[in-house]
Parts: structure tokens; sequence; C-alpha cells
């Protein structure tokens, strides 16, 4: 195996970077790609198509000359100036760096501890500070903006994405898609698309009928596309209605360059092509090909072209397509520069990030901890080394490697991120404070050590990882037990989250106050620790709802292949297909299908305590071609303090549902008052009509909720809207 020190890269980096100037016109970008390829040769088209799988780690290869090492490289092509491109994982963090190359990168919370802020300033900074970290590096393609709505909560991938509700996560992920390509790198957006679960992903099949498709995760993709810009599209391994995903000629073709007009390449996830002929339903770029069955384009697509005009076409089209992001993004005239990043600062963003997406579920009187607290008992979750993290190609690992890991399940990777929330909450409690610690490994001696304390804070965890969706919804390795017994020697227990996403809860009467800080990222001990003591306030609400138990949810079982002896986890391609029938809850997803059926959940959509007191006031709500709402929102509580005010609308002229359209964020002195105006996207306020070609408003009247979550309603008002059709 080849491995490069710093200064090697460097001197690769420089030599690839030093090429001839591109000869290329004014204009626009479209028109530079097309006058750049113009100059190409067939095979310099072709090996711009396909990329090497850069982990000499996995494949066993020496890495390919100039190569930083990461996901993904394709050579320069030096004769007409063009870069090479360096893809990496990056949804939370310069990813997959800490092997071969023995460096690290720093972890921003997950995606769903993103999503809990409700804040696009926190997804545009932390991903900036993504980019700059992988600029460093010497990369200029990440592979994030991770889009898929939660239809499945069991999803062992929801801890990267950003909840149920296509508004907030088509807005968030827009804006870090926006911040990367702003510091000129090329993001993706992905999973395109309806990729819910990793049961069976590479031959589950994702039935829904299009209208929809259209007003609930194609929706959030077209959001995040409209607002971030992405250069490049990835395809994910799922079936769609039938072809998979990076086959479907309906999808990529038909809505993505035809419906969207969208200018950028689509490439495809690693190991989803399965020939030439994806080149013709829409496909422009091989990924990482030494995951496919076999390297498709580089072995096949050379001659298939020349016996073949319209497919040296197509060829020729997503050539320019590639190009064109590469110069809109800045890849030409912004190479990366390796340097050392400033691990203190990029620290620093992601406890912020991390402490605003805490959310509090639960607080009977004993959070911020009382100065009356001297004994104070810990409990479980690895809180003496440190935060969880998820598993998968979107894992980071730190700079001086991890607290903890461990090989759990088919070569999956257990990572604990060194930043324990012990150490922080020691250091933060006045001296006369006296903490001990108990690892949670008896529910017996737990509760011994929970009954002299004045309270106790139990850590609990669970992980879930790409490729493998989680079994149920309970904690695992006992730790509802673990909670109900120290719950029943000391009311005054506290319990700290860390999961992937939503858990059943059997001792929430038991225990008088929950936090779920999901995975908090580097410095997440400090997060949480801050929120603990009072000195950050608990502002995250909830991106995603919490079910009271799995009969709830439109699917109680997670949908699985018939195959007999399909090991968990498993990645085969030659398992039986199966189908998934998303049309149960069709574009309700989520806390729309809790207001369809009626059922109230463990906790809703958008909801969070807060250690202050908010009041909302003089809603005033204008029609026309769409609704424009404002209000007031005043701390009527004691300490400062933010809120995520809410809007739905659950009636549009004549047809009833909830949805969210919109919210503010907020942060306000005690006393302290501020007006919020919400302009709608009129789309939210639409549904697909396929005759239409577009989102169909209706005219009539429409009713909107202001409230503190999706079952908090403390206003409403109503107003008129024109008809249109939205495309």
């Amino acid at each position: 195996m080849r491995s490069f020190s710093g200064s090697m890269v460097a001197m690769l980096l420089c030599t690839t970077a030093a090429h001839a100037a591109p000869s290329l016109p004014a204009g626009s970008p479209d028109k530079q790609a097309a006058a750049l390829e113009a100059q190409m040769t067939d095979a310099e088209r072709v090996r711009l198509l396909y990329s090497d799988f850069a982990r000499p780690d996995r494949t066993g290869e020496p890495l390919s000359p100039g190569a930083v090492g990461s996901a993904s490289f394709t050579p320069p092509i030096p004769r007409l100036g063009i870069p090479a491109l360096q893809e990496t994982d990056a949804s939370l963090g310069v990813a997959w760096v800490d092997g071969f190359r023995k460096d690290g990168a720093t972890a921003l919370p997950s995606g769903m501890s993103l999503a809990a802020t409700w804040n696009p300033d926190f997804a545009y900074r932390g991903s900036a500070m993504i980019a700059q970290e992988a600029r460093a590096k010497g990369f200029n393609v990440l592979l994030a903006g991770g889009v898929n709505l939660t239809r499945e909560p069991r999803n062992g991938r929801n801890f990267e994405y950003l909840g149920e509700d296509p508004l907030l996560a088509g807005t968030l992920a827009g804006e870090t898609i926006r911040a990367i390509q702003d510091s000129h790198m090329i993001s993706t957006v992905k999973h395109f698309a309806v990729n819910p679960q990793e049961t069976g992903r590479h031959i589950v099949n994702s039935v829904i009928a299009e209208p929809a498709a259209r007003d609930s995760d194609l929706l959030a993709f077209r959001i995040a596309m409209d607002r971030g810009q992405p250069g490049a599209v990835m395809c994910s391994y799922n079936r769609y209605n039938g072809p998979h995903a990076c086959q479907s000629d309906f999808l990529l073709n038909g809505v993505l360059k035809g419906d969207w007009r969208y200018p950028g390449f689509v490439m495809s996830d690693w190991g989803a092509v399965r020939s030439i002929d994806d080149l013709r339903t829409g496909l422009d770029r091989e990924s990482g090909d030494h995951y496919d069955a076999r390297p498709y384009f580089r072995q096949d697509l050379a001659k298939a072209i020349a016996a073949d005009p319209a497919l040296k076409i197509r060829v020729r089209d997503a050539s320019r397509r590639i190009l064109r992001s590469m110069i809109a993004s800045g890849l030409f005239d912004h190479p990366p520069h390796i340097h050392p990043i400033d691990t203190a600062a990029d620290n620093a963003i992601a406890q912020n990030a991390g402490a605003a997406g805490i959310v509090l579920l639960k607080n009977d009187g004993v959070l911020p901890l009382a100065k009356s607290a001297k004994r104070i008992a810990v409990i479980g979750g690895y809180a003496n080394i440190g935060v969880m993290s998820g598993g998968g190609s979107s894992q980071v690992a730190p700079e001086g490697g991890p607290a903890l890991r461990l090989a759990v399940q088919g070569g999956r990777d257990m990572m604990v991120q060194p930043s324990s929330p012990l150490t922080a909450l020691k250091a933060r409690l006045n001296s006369d404070s006296h903490v001990t610690y108990d690892a949670g490994l008896s529910p017996t001696a737990a509760a011994a050590t929970a009954k002299n304390a004045d309270v106790v804070i139990v850590f609990a965890t669970q992980w879930t990882t790409e490729s493998l969706d989680a079994g149920d919804l309970n904690l695992p390795q006992g730790q509802d037990a673990l909670i109900a017994a120290v719950a029943a020697a000391n009311p005054k227990t506290i319990v700290v989250l860390e999961t992937g996403g939503p858990v059943l809860m059997p001792w929430l009467d038991k225990v008088a106050a929950v936090a779920e800080a999901w995975y908090p990222g580097a410095r997440g001990g400090e997060a949480i620790a801050g929120m603990l003591v009072g000195d950050t306030e608990p502002t995250g609400r909830l991106p995603i709802t919490f079910p009271q138990s799995l009969d709830q949810l439109p699917r109680p079982l997670v949908d699985d292949t018939p195959d007999p002896a399909r090991e968990p986890g498993s990645q085969s391609h030659d398992l039986k297909p199966f189908d998934v029938n998303y049309n149960i809850e069709g574009s309700d997803v989520g806390y729309r299908w809790y207001d369809r059926k009626q059922l109230k959940p463990l906790f809703p959509f958008g909801f969070g305590l807060s250690y202050t007191r908010f009041a909302y006031s003089d809603m005033h709500i204008k029609g026309g071609k769409t609704l424009t709402i404002d209000f007031s929102v005043k701390n009527i509580g004691e300490r400062s303090g933010s809120d995520v005010p809410q809007l739905y609308v659950t009636d549009r002229a004549g047809t009833a549902g909830k949805r969210l359209i919109g919210w503010g964020n907020v942060s306000l002195a005690p006393g302290q008052s501020r007006k919020v105006t919400v302009v709608v996207d009129p789309k939210l306020l639409a549904d697909w009509s396929s005759p239409d070609k577009g989102w169909k408003v209706r005219a009539g009247a429409y009713r909107v909720e202001l409230g503190a979550s999706s079952q908090n309603v403390q206003m409403s008002a109503s107003a008129a809207v024109t008809s249109s059709v939205l495309r």
C-alpha cells in the first residue's frame, strides 16, 4: 500500500494544478463548458465520466498518482487545464481521513441535530466550516446535501438527514449546499429519490404515486436545489416505481433535467451502476467503480460510442454537464490549497451547533441544575469518555483518534467522539459539588449509586449506521431497564438521549427530565454540560415525531426481502426484490400522518421546552397569490432565550390536512418582543397536478395556525388565495 505525507500530497496537488490555463471564452458557464468540451477527445470525455475509488485500505491497490485519497478521484486533463476531481464524504464533516492517511477532521452534530435547530444560519456556518477543512485537505467535491425525508424512523441513516418535513429539510439542506458552493467546491444533493430505509437498499422498490412524491420527497429536493444550486445530484440505490433510481428515466430525464431544467450532472452512488445504458436514462457519471459489478464506463464506454452515434451525443452532454458544474463552482479559478486547519475554531462552531440542537422534552423543575444539588450521579452512555456518533460513510474521525472504536457487526465500526460530558460537567459545577460515575452495566448497582445522590443524570445511547436499520425503537442493551431502576431509586432522574432518531420511552412518567442531544459532534460533551447547568438555553425543536408505539407508524414492521437466509444488513444485489408501499401515507409524512389519523404521539413534530416562556400575539394574514403572515413573539419569562414559532396551514380551500408553511427564529431578553413576518412559498399551499404538470393552488380560503409545535395551536387566521399553477 502506498501512502503519502502531507508534503507529498501538496506536491502532487501542485503538479496537477499547474496545468495549462483553460482557453475559455467569456460568457456563462454553459457557453464556457461547451467550448471546452468541443476541444476534448473521446478518450478524455470517457475518462471524465468515471472515477477511481481512492481508498487503498479498501481496494488493496496503490493510490492513484495525484489523488488526495478518499471517496473518489478523477485525474486532471492538463492539456486543457481541466483540474482533478477530489471527492470526499462530507455530510457531517470531512469523512474517511483517519485510516491510511492518519489525520482527522471536525465532526459536526448529526443532520437530525442540525434540523432540530430549525436555523438556516447554523446550516450555512457548519457546512462552510466543513468546506474550508476539505479545501485545506485538498478536496474540491463534497458528497453532502442529504435531504431524504424520514418516512421510516428506524432507518439507519436518519441521523444524516433532516427530519420529516419537506420545507424544513429542504431549507436546511439548501443552506448546507449553498455554503459549500460559495466555498468554490461542488456540492451534491442526495440520495435521489425516495430512499427511506437501508434494509435491502439495493433491491427495495419504493412504490409511490407521482402526486404524493411531488408533494413530499421530491418537493424537499426541489426546495434544497432552488436554494443551494448544487453542482451534482447523487442518485440512490433503491428502485423507484420499478427501475433503480440511477436507471430511472422518469426521475433523471423527466423530473430533474426536464421539469426542473437542472444544468448540472448526475453521479451514481457507489455501486449503483448496472450498465453503460444508464447514460441513456439520465446518469452522467459512474462513481467509484470499484463497488460496481464491473467498471462499466471504464471498460465498455469507449468501444460503445465508436459504434453508436446517439450514445456519443449523450457522452458529450454528460461531459459538458460535469465541466459546467466545475466552472460554475469555481474549481478552475480557486483550486484547494493544503494547509493546517484551525481545530479550536472549528470545534467551537460544532459545539455551538450541538448546543442549539438539544431538545428539552420534559422538565419537572430539575433543570437547569440547581446549585443546591451537591451530590450528582452520572450513569451510563460512555459519558466518562465521549459522545456517540453515527456509522458509515459519513463517519468523521477526530484529530488524535476516537475515544472508543468498536467493531460491531459486519465490519461496521461504532465510534465515540472524545468529548466527555462527565469531564465537562465537573468543570462547570461548583467546587463543592461531588460527582460520581457509574458505567450503567448493572441496573442494581446503578440504582444503589442513584439512591444517595441529590440528582441523577443517565446518558442513554442508540448507535445507528448506514447499511443497517434499527430493529425497533427501544433503547438497546437493556437501557430501558437501567433507567427504570435508577428512576425508582431516585425520582430526580434526568435522561440525556444520544440517538440517531426517535426512541420509545416506557419510563417517561418516572423521570424528572429528558433531553434529546442526538449525536452532538465535536465538543458535544461540552454542549450537553452547558445546557444541563444553564450556561446555554435548550433551544432545539423536534424535526421528527416521536411515536408512542410502533403501532402508530404507517408500517409497524420494516418491510424486508422474503429471502429466509438474509443476514441483517446484507448488501447483496442478488436478494429477492420487494416493494415498500409508501402510498399508505402518500405525501402525509410524519406529523401529517398523525394529524390525518388523529393520533397523539409521545412528542409532536416541532416540540421543545425552554428555560423561559414565550407568548404570541397580533397575528395578521394577507392573501393574494400567496399568504403573508406576521405576528409578535414576547419573552414573558425571567431568562433570555430563543424560540421557534411555527405556522401550519390546516385548510386549503376546503382541503383539510396540516402542513408546515414557515417559522421564525427569535432570541429575546426577558420582556423583549419582536415581530416576525413569513411570506409563504406558494408550492406549500398547492397539490401536484399531473394534467397541469405543476403544483396547482386552488382559489379559496386558507386557514393558518400559529403555535409552538404541530399540536400546540395558540392563534389562527384565514385569508383568500387566488388560483395558480407553479412549475
